[in-house]
């Protein structure tokens, strides 16, 4: 089993924007798909940041480890790990997500796991659109901890 390890990750993209801007549209107003747009930007600087964290640097090894995270199948697993834990509201945007027709095809992988992926990052661009860094803190830990348990990466 992984040693647990704390993501500081939130707090990281938190700063990222500039919180005084008004968005033209609130995020329980955006498609399914925008909401996966920004989800998977997220997820992205969460899992990157969380590498650098380990004290991984070499380029072609962080990019190795990265895919496991990021990749359709990881997020579609996780998303059922986190659903039992998920409010009637964000249960409502994982849908949302997982509904949205894309138009598109999955490279890697099957439909059903990229739909689940999508219905995930959307939850996650959801948190952040909205400002709910603690939640997306502790879903993001809660997931990056599962994965590694279930793929014994190192920490």
């Amino acid at each position: 089993m992984a040693e647990e390890v704390e993501v500081r990750t939130a707090s990281g993209v938190q700063g990222l924007f500039d919180a005084a801007a008004k968005p033209v549209k609130k995020p329980h107003e955006m498609t399914g798909l925008a909401l996966a747009y920004m989800g998977d930007a997220v997820w992205e600087i969460i899992i990157r940041e969380h590498l650098l964290q380990s004290g991984e640097m070499k380029p072609d090894r962080l990019h190795k480890f990265a895919t496991k995270f990021v990749k359709a199948k990881a997020q579609s697993d996780v998303l059922h790990m986190l659903m039992p834990g998920l409010s009637e509201e964000e249960l409502s945007i994982v849908k949302r997500g997982r509904n949205a027709k894309s138009g598109s095809s999955p490279k890697n992988g099957n439909l059903i796991d990229y739909r689940h992926a999508t219905g995930f990052e959307s939850l996650l661009g959801y948190l952040y659109l909205r400002g709910e860094y603690n939640r997306l803190h502790e879903l993001s830990g809660a997931a990056i901890n599962w994965l590694l348990d279930e793929t014994n990466q190192p920490t």
